[in-house]
């Protein structure tokens, strides 16, 4: 019977897919165009492609093989686009580690996913010393391993559904947890990217936000699977960005709260004139507007509306624009093709339009669970969908406004209040150069709503914010303090978000 028909073994592993072997793919289509730029260094795919199968033998010779944990610690360079290509090659898993974390963070990330081999930069010795996996640095130690290493492409059959990199996630409210992606969600995140944001196949995309998040990682694999050029920057170095744009015609390129402000600046004083961006941004709900306003204008180009996260992808919400010159209230998203999404309550029963609930997502880029934590997978999937802890609502024309994420809801005399509802208001204000709303406990009610916010213009007061939003939220929304500090003050995770759990911690006695 038809309905008994079970797909062999052969058949599934030739519906996978391997990320490292699909860019050796474009290798072989384009051998003499430049994959990879780091600095003064440029490689062509074939010579790219050499380099990754030298370091995949080295790490098949010291006994990694397909599902083992490969350790990368190490800022933007070329070195680590060649170290997850090659990971990925062999069927291993790289474990992605954030420079930025506390020792203690650290060494937790380490001990939960067990790599077998760690690759580095020598900065990072001592903050490794402990651990258990023996380390490769990057310079003479790296490049004297891929010397003596054939340069014969491995033959190593995983992809699909095997892991290909584990990424932490923030940890705001205990240790980071490993978000393992599969080859299969790697490549549909790119199909989605080219899809749904029109990128072309042999597209320029510059990775200077940190390489060892989605927000770099995921496109600079997306352009070296479809024959583009990478170039690497190791962080937010304003020349390095603005010679780039200057020089390359690239689809998108990614800007984060926190550094926009700067970076106008920059524009500004350097009568900066790029070659053409299709897009740029991330995260515009954590913007405030008149950034949004002045950064299109001097790029030319509109500010994507993102919400995805190293879970998802792209998916559930990116797809709609910040017009070039516009300062919006509101941020409205629009849902990506190639995913299912629910609003859900509490008990997983679906909300009516224009109530919050959570949203709960199924589709191809979803990761495949958080690596060895069980209590956090059932949690996170239960029902067979994937809960990504924001709160959504849902439009009568089908667009989604996010209202926030679950564990920052804020509960004042029985009622729920949401940062965001108040911050879309605040950040709307051109006086205000950032702004986040938090909780502090309340002998009354509980908990109430408190601003911190950093000026653009000195004149400002707490009664001036207060009555930004007097009006359009009820009473028991207002914010009850206000705490002016520096721009620079804003505690911020590596993805430019303000962590609220720091400024929460300056309100407690």
């Amino acid at each position: 019977m038809a309905g008994d028909f079970q797909a062999s073994d052969n058949v599934r592993r030739a519906g996978g897919g391997n990320v490292g072997q699909i860019f050796a793919a474009q290798a072989r289509r384009f051998p003499n165009d430049i994959a990879l730029v780091d600095g003064e260094e440029r490689l062509t795919y074939a010579e790219l492609n050499q380099r990754v199968n030298r370091l995949a033998h080295v790490m098949l010779d010291r006994g990694i093989g397909v599902g083992d944990r490969v350790g990368l610690l190490s800022r933007n360079c070329a070195p680590f686009v060649e170290v997850e290509l090659a990971v990925a090659k062999i069927g291993a898993i790289t474990t992605s580690l954030n420079w930025r974390l506390a020792p203690t963070e650290l060494h937790h990330c380490i001990a939960l996913t067990g790599p077998e081999l760690m690759f580095t930069q020598d900065t990072y010795l001592p903050v490794l010393e402990g651990t258990k996996p023996p380390c490769l640095v990057f310079g003479p130690e790296y490049e004297a391993a891929l010397a003596a290493a054939s340069d014969a492409g491995p033959q190593i059959d995983a992809g699909g559904e095997d892991g290909m990199v584990i990424m932490f996630t923030s940890g705001t409210t205990g240790m980071p947890k490993g978000a393992l992606i599969s080859h299969r969600a790697m490549i549909a995140r790119t199909g989605i990217y080219g899809a749904e944001m029109n990128a072309p196949a042999k597209d320029t995309f510059a990775a200077w936000t940190p390489l060892f998040h989605m927000g770099a990682n995921d496109f600079a694999l997306a352009t070296l699977m479809r024959g583009g050029k990478v170039i690497t920057i190791d962080g937010y170095q304003p020349d390095a960005m603005v010679a780039a744009i200057e020089a390359e015609v690239m689809h998108y390129l990614p800007l984060i709260p926190g550094m926009i402000m700067e970076f106008i600046d920059v524009l500004r004083a350097g009568n900066v004139r790029p070659k053409g961006i299709t897009m740029i941004g991330a995260m515009a709900d954590l913007v405030p507007r008149q950034q949004l306003a002045e950064i299109t204008t001097l790029l030319d180009a509109p500010y994507l509306n993102t919400f995805g996260s190293t879970e998802t992808g792209m998916p559930p919400a990116t797809g709609n624009f910040v017009a070039i010159g516009s300062a919006p209230t509101f941020l409205s998203k629009t849902q990506n093709d190639f995913c299912e999404i629910r609003l859900v309550d509490g008990d997983d029963g679906e909300v009516a339009d224009g109530d919050p609930g959570e949203l709960a997502i199924r589709g191809p880029s979803l990761f495949s669970g958080y690596w060895n934590n069980d209590a956090a997978n059932e949690e996170a999937f239960r029902g067979g969908w994937f809960h990504m802890g924001d709160v959504f609502r849902r439009n009568p024309d089908g667009s989604l406004d996010f209202v926030d994420r679950v564990k920052y809801m804020i509960k004042s005399g029985g009622e729920n209040i949401y940062p965001a509802e108040i911050e879309q208001y605040i950040l709307a204000d051109p006086r205000v150069a950032d702004a986040a709303v938090v909780r502090k406990s309340d002998p009354k009610w509980g908990e109430v709503p408190v601003v911190f916010a950093a000026r653009r213009e000195a004149s400002l007061t707490a009664e001036d914010l207060i009555a930004t939003c007097a009006g359009k939220l009820a009473r028991y929304k207002l914010p009850k303090e206000v705490h002016f500090i520096d721009f620079d003050d804003f505690p911020r995770s590596t993805t430019g978000k303000i962590q609220r759990h720091e400024l929460e911690a300056r309100l407690r006695p």
